[in-house]
């Protein structure tokens, strides 16, 4: 699923964007982040 996302350190935390390039959301870890993207998928 992350492979289709890609996720970007912006000024201390962690910004999530589609294939397209469009902004998803915001996390405060790559952990976090990728918990959310699990959570998407299920």
């Amino acid at each position: 699923m992350t492979e289709q996302f890609e996720l970007r350190y912006v000024g201390g935390h962690v910004e999530v964007f589609d294939a397209g390039g469009r902004f998803c959301f915001s996390a405060d870890t790559v952990g976090e982040a990728q918990s959310e993207l699990r959570d998407l998928a299920a």
